[in-house]
């Protein structure tokens, strides 16, 4: 075997040797002849331009099952789409029958074809036929379809063999079907079947399919009153040939030759243009079409709806209005209508409002109502303060100027409050907030936190609608896995949204804390969105209800320039703003009066049925909590044992419930100092501060304030650590901007105070001069002048107390109260 083999490859060796002797000898026989086959072969190798089409396409954008939801025109003015994955096989047997019938088999050039054309020109004294092939038209467009000649023919044929050499056959096909000319400004089968017809290529009836096969030979007859009998035989000629063929059955011939030619182009799709810009500038204009995750049915309705309730507020000048839904598990956007089609330039319609930063009301409150949840600095139900509040030149107010002294946290976010809102974040810390808010995604938050200030949970900043209602998706993300995911979390779950149409990378949930929010403090927040309040004409409060369960938040910006609303299920997450896109407020422009009723319409239009968000007890505990402070709870508390999130654990115990020392009636508080220990009682009780406890009282009539100290007992160390009195305004080292009348003169400042029996006379003093004395309504109103100043109060039992000022003779007033 080894000597057999040792044979062979000597053999193979000398004829080896013997080639390259005999091709020596060639070459020096002939080296001109060699040399010119050289270059014709480098020719043929490199003959096909790079890339082999250089012409502008359309930006093309189509819903999650390929349908077309717009098209932009390309730079020359063609309807050119994109090259498509696939040559539907209607449309490739047509026009492999009506252009090259032996397509499939020859190397590019088809000598029959050739032959068969030379031999029809001749006989007509004129050209008939050109007896191209598909590969050799292909060549043709790639050129720029020069001039019909000889030569032009022959380079054709050269490149189209080297064309074959590089596609394949069904590439070749589909260059051919994505730039054969179809008549007008459309180039390209797609553009053709949208324009045309109305449908994807794929969706074409035969009849259709024939006629735009038989088209690009004579692209011109596709217009109305040109030629239109010499296009229809055209197409019932290739239809015969189907027939005949046994391609189709004679009843499906039959019937297609009765389906008319179409008549005026239909005008493409245009359900998402403001996408299809976003979309254009994010992929920096390379890339052209985008498969997206859009429903094109949910995105219809949802511009009805915008369209419709647009009809409605224009009457009050209002023209814009946006909405973006969210699956919630994949992240993948089902809908984004970016503004009203048909509010007109002269509103702004071109702009993508869903993109734009806009002031945010109070649509960040559950943010930071979770996050505190987050940090231990509340718990569901802990108090909040809501008295009146200057915080230097920052003076925020609730919506109707109203307080409650004290809130449940929970009822704060409900009734959308400002004021607790703002104390909270100063308590939660206005840096971390921001930092967190950048966390969550909120990526138009950009500025230092300085620069926001407290405003940031009352407007002060701007987002846009996208991030909003991605980051409650990304909530109700987390907490629907949390289950799922025995316990865990992943760190994708706060992700940005996902437009393509492409299965998501799977997340690896393998943490066992929260990156950001747990998922017991998301399933508070979204327990107490379920029952937004709303103010009635009144002022009073009414339970806005849905049919469905739904966590929701409206927010209105400053001004009245922002409405929204945005709300989350388990599965779903939608978006709305209303509003003008160039900034006019308009009044009545409130989130709970203009977006919540959108809110509700579009979550009308998506499927129902879907459970609620499951309590995570993984992450929750249960705990004593104080029944009147919502505090964890400390000795001298009436306790309920509740579920809290366990991160509760870390709040503080209720600082409300103090120890009274009465005497034996229970009438007066007594000290060691005046009292004799046994006989005094000792008595649990709710106590709030004066000022809270002067708002507190007047909507809970219940509240029983601490008695008061028995007049011989006023003067112990006891009693004057238990001031009565408090300052409502002003309070600390206040700066008071005083507005100037129209005289030059500053206007009044009213100073007022609570104290825990109204009926109390308290003494007034200014820089040490009596002022006089009020009794039962402590306030007064000053004109203290320009500069630093010092209030005294004293009242009948001696009590006492001092706040310095300042008054500064600027108009001005900074505050924001219409962020509801």
């Amino acid at each position: 075997m080894v000597l057999n083999w040792q044979k062979t490859g000597s053999k193979i060796k000398q004829r080896l040797t013997k080639t390259r002797h005999w091709l020596q000898n060639a070459v020096r026989r002939r080296p001109r002849t060699f040399a010119l086959l050289g270059a014709l072969f480098l020719l043929w190798l490199f003959c096909l331009p790079r890339p082999l089409f250089d012409q502008p396409v359309s930006f093309v954008v189509e819903d999650h099952q390929g349908d077309l939801l717009g098209a932009r025109i390309a730079a020359d003015g063609q309807w050119r789409f994109p090259q498509g994955p696939a040559v539907p096989d209607k449309y490739a047997r047509c026009v492999v029958l009506f252009e090259d019938r032996r397509f499939w088999w020859h190397p590019g050039v088809d000598p029959g074809s050739l032959t068969r054309a030379v031999w029809q020109n001749i006989s007509s004294g004129k050209v008939v036929s050109g007896g191209s092939t598909l590969s050799m038209q292909v060549i043709r467009m790639a050129r720029g379809n020069r001039s019909r000649t000889i030569w032009e023919k022959a380079i054709e044929a050269f490149m189209a063999t080297r064309l074959e050499m590089s596609y394949s056959k069904s590439d070749i096909l589909g260059l051919y079907a994505a730039n054969a000319p179809f008549g007008g400004n459309v180039v390209g089968l797609e553009a053709a079947a949208w324009r045309y017809f109305g449908k994807r290529p794929n969706q074409l009836s035969w009849a259709e399919a024939a006629t735009l096969a038989v088209l690009p030979n004579s692209p011109a007859l596709i217009h109305p009153g040109r030629n239109r009998d010499a296009l229809l035989a055209k197409r019932n000629r290739l239809l015969d040939k189907l027939r005949a063929e046994k391609i189709i059955e004679n009843f499906d011939c039959e019937l297609a030759k009765e389906e008319p030619l179409p008549q005026q182009p239909h005008p493409l799709p245009q359900l998402a243009p403001h996408l299809l810009d976003r979309l254009s500038r994010q992929t920096n204009n390379r890339r052209f079409r985008f498969e997206t995750t859009i429903n094109r049915d949910l995105q219809q309705r949802v511009a009805d709806i915008l369209a419709r309730r647009q009809g409605l507020y224009r009457g009050n000048d209002v023209h814009n209005l946006a909405a973006v839904v969210i699956d919630v598990p994949t992240g993948n956007v089902l809908a984004y209508v970016g503004n009203v089609v048909g509010a007109g330039e002269e509103h702004s319609e071109s702009v993508d409002v869903i993109a734009a930063p806009r002031s945010t009301g109070s649509i960040l409150k559950p943010y930071l109502y979770a996050l505190a949840l987050e940090s231990g600095d509340i718990l569901p139900k802990s108090l909040l303060k809501d008295v009146p509040t200057q915080l230097g030149a920052y003076k925020p107010e609730n919506f109707h100027e109203t307080y409650d002294g004290v809130v449940p946290s929970r009822r704060a976010l409900i009734r959308s409050l400002n004021v607790p809102f703002v104390l909270l974040l100063q308590q939660y810390g206005l840096e971390k907030f921001h930092f967190n808010l950048r966390r969550l995604g909120l990526t138009t938050i950009n500025k230092s936190p300085g620069h926001y200030g407290l405003s940031l949970i009352l407007g002060g900043a701007e987002a846009n609608l996208l991030d909003i209602t991605n980051t409650y998706a990304c909530m109700g993300r987390e907490l629907g896995a949390f289950y799922d995911r025995n316990g865990r979390y992943a760190a994708d779950d706060f992700r940005p949204p996902n437009f393509f149409n492409t299965p998501p990378a799977p997340s690896r949930a393998n943490l066992k804390e929260a990156p950001l929010l747990s998922a017991g403090a998301i399933w508070f927040a979204f327990d107490a969105m379920q029952e937004v309040e709303r103010p009635n004409s009144a002022g009073e409060w009414e339970l806005f209800r849905t049919g469905r369960r739904i966590a929701w938040k409206t927010g209105t910006s400053f001004g009245f320039r922002d409405a929204w609303a945005a709300g989350v299920t388990s599965r779903y997450a939608v978006g709305v703003w209303v509003g003008n896109a160039d900034g006019e407020g308009r009044p009545g422009l409130i989130g709970v009066e203009m977006a919540a009723p959108v809110l509700f319409e579009i979550f009308g239009q998506l499927p129902a049925g879907e459970s609620w968000f499951d309590p995570p007890y993984d992450d929750m505990v249960q705990a004593p909590v104080c029944r009147q402070s919502g505090f964890r709870a400390g000795e001298y508390c009436e306790a309920d044992t509740v579920w809290i999130p366990r991160s509760g654990l870390k709040s503080r115990v209720c600082a409300y419930h103090q120890l009274l020392h009465l005497d034996a009636a229970g009438q007066w508080q007594v000290s060691s100092d005046c009292e004799s220990p046994t006989i005094m009682t000792h008595r649990p009780w709710f106590v709030l501060p004066p000022v809270e406890e002067f708002y507190f009282k007047n909507k809970n009539p219940a509240y029983q304030s601490p008695p008061p100290f028995r007049p011989d007992c006023a003067g112990s160390a006891v009693a004057q650590r238990q001031n009565p009195m408090q300052l409502i305004y002003p309070k600390q080292a206040a700066r008071i901007y005083v507005p100037v009348d129209l005289d030059g003169k500053l206007g009044s400042t009213v100073f007022k105070i609570a104290h825990r029996t109204p009926d109390k006379e308290i003494f007034w003093h200014l820089d040490g001069n009596y002022l006089g004395s009020t009794k039962t309504f402590h306030e007064m109103a000053l004109q203290p002048p320009v500069g630093q100043h010092v209030l005294t109060l004293v009242d009948q039992d001696g009590f006492r107390l001092e706040q310095a000022f300042e008054i500064i003779g600027k108009a001005g007033r900074s505050k924001l109260s219409n962020t509801h």
